[in-house]
């Protein structure tokens, strides 16, 4: 007898731990999703915890109204819904985005219901353990577990679910380890339940469970169908990293670069962007030899750069290796670059940007920043005065440094923060400019020197759209697209980053 209610305890015990386990991945999972297709991943996550909070409140409140007979029943009952909501909670969310259904609000109402349901878990399962401890070495134990659950998550979320499995297969995955709770409890307590309940519990069992596990099993043919209603061209590769979602098209000759669903470059018209990011900087230097990329993982800055004889070196820094490792084996982007990430002259470092141009200590005759637009509080950081400080520090007294700096149209006032943000941080001159890439509109670049810009020189290298007899041109900006006393952005006052989703926010 004593061995049965120590297992009847271990079993609790067991369902508390995965209980802990599960309801932090679904946040988790929740607040990413948003992050990748709303962007903001402040809001998102914000928006997530806070709701999620709230809902288990809810949830914990109104577990005083289940009876105690039969609690058993409702316990796993609400496990079944629990894993049916969570299992689906990112499939569901796909779903919405592929077919233009309001993203935000499901996202919350899927936190809300999944938070009630969480907020049920505890004190039910508490209420399951009173016969085997004391009401303090009860919560003590229930408590205790349920947060070595969530710490378990957290660690694993990043470094092993998300990278192997993707948000996708880790929300079914989760869902059916959800089920092992109520797979486990009617396992060993079916002589506490009466027949009748049995069967519609066993039933229901088996039917969440063949829902998730066809979902499991079809869920790269699931992901490719709602990626296909998502972008508009065939999808070639799509990938899930640690850092970010990869998906490239092909439409005839137009190969299209996706990270987390915003476009990053159309071969039909990528040449403009690279072109105007490259040469710029390059004939006003004259004979710049070493150079820094940061960002540009999919090789075609550094092919612009190796048109130049006198280079001897460029480092590409990119946080994601598989981005660099698409660009190097995938044969559309492999045609595109022409191999430039091969070439023994670029070195690709994998590191984030800002811890690179903290600890690396080089000179760099020019730095070029390709890196994704300030829309989220990560990102932000890298368009802050005191990261543009650092950059200063790696150039000679002739550097110059040259940033993407979104779309002075789309996005004016981020745009001229960015302007303003790199005149702070001490750049003797700053030369912002423009140009007009269709697949993206009218975009904008920043060009900041050490001392004193230089004027132009001559252009030794083949290029399909800069000529420097038109360069003047880029420097010119019409009243709509000018300055307006934009405040300049820091690691404390992220101003790029709301000056970025205000502006966008009425395009999107």
């Amino acid at each position: 007898m004593e061995s049965k209610t120590i297992r009847e305890s271990h079993i609790l015990l067991f369902s508390i731990f995965v209980a802990g386990l599960c309801s932090i991945i679904y946040e988790l999972l929740i607040a990413t999703t948003g992050a990748y297709f709303l962007g903001d991943s402040i809001t998102q996550f914000s928006l997530t915890i806070g709701v999620y909070m709230a809902a288990m409140g809810i949830g914990s409140y109104f577990s005083r109204f289940v009876p105690d007979n039969p609690l058993l029943v409702y316990f796993i009952a609400f496990e079944l819904v629990l894993a049916l909501l969570g299992g689906l909670s990112v499939p569901l969310l796909y779903f919405a985005y592929a077919y233009s259904l309001p993203l935000q609000a499901i996202s919350v109402i899927l936190t809300t219901l999944i938070g009630v349901l969480i907020g049920l878990e505890i004190p039910l399962l508490s209420r399951l353990m009173e016969k085997h401890y004391a009401l303090k070495a009860n919560l003590a134990n229930v408590l205790s577990i349920d947060y070595f659950g969530a710490l378990l998550a957290t660690l694993l979320f990043p470094f092993l679910f998300l990278p192997w499995l993707g948000v996708f297969k880790t929300s079914l995955s989760f869902g059916l380890m959800n089920l092992s709770i109520a797979l486990l409890l009617l396992w060993y307590f079916v002589d506490h339940i009466s027949r009748n309940r049995r069967k519609i519990l066993r039933l229901t069992l088996v039917l969440v469970s063949a829902v998730l596990g066809l979902s499991l099993y079809a869920s790269q043919q699931l992901t490719h169908h709602w990626q296909s209603q998502i972008y508009d061209d065939r999808v070639v590769h799509s990938a899930q990293t640690p850092y970010q979602q990869i998906v490239l098209t092909r439409h005839k000759d137009d190969i299209r670069l996706y990270l987390n669903g915003g476009l990053q470059f159309s071969s039909i018209d990528e040449y403009r962007y690279h072109e105007a990011l490259i040469h710029p900087a390059m004939v006003r230097h004259g004979n710049a030899k070493r150079i820094l990329i940061l960002g540009g993982g999919d090789g075609l800055a550094a092919r612009e750069l190796l048109k130049y004889p006198q280079l001897e070196s460029i480092t590409l820094v990119d946080l994601d290796p598989s981005v660099a490792e698409l660009a190097r084996s995938n044969y559309n982007l492999t045609e595109l670059n022409q191999h430039s990430l091969s070439n023994p002259k670029v070195t690709v470092v994998h590191q984030d940007a800002y811890v690179f141009i903290e600890q690396d200590k080089t000179l760099f005759d020019i730095i070029f920043i390709d890196l994704p637009d300030p829309k989220a509080i990560n990102l932000a950081r890298l368009y802050s005065q005191q990261f543009y400080q650092r950059v200063k520090r790696r150039l000679p007294d002739n550097g110059i440094v040259v940033t993407q700096a979104t779309s002075p149209f789309f996005a004016k006032r981020a745009f001229w923060s960015i302007n303003n943000t790199m005149s702070a941080a001490g750049f003797a001159h700053t030369l912002p400019y423009h140009l007009n890439v269709p697949s993206f509109g009218e975009w904008g670049f920043v060009m900041a020197c050490k001392l004193q810009c230089a004027n132009h020189q001559i252009l030794n290298v083949d290029t399909r759209y800069y000529r420097p007899e038109n360069d003047a041109q880029l420097f010119i900006f019409t009243p709509d697209i000018s300055a307006n006393n934009e405040k300049v952005s820091t690691l404390d006052e992220p101003n790029v980053l709301h000056y970025y989703l205000k502006g966008w926010k009425h395009w999107n």
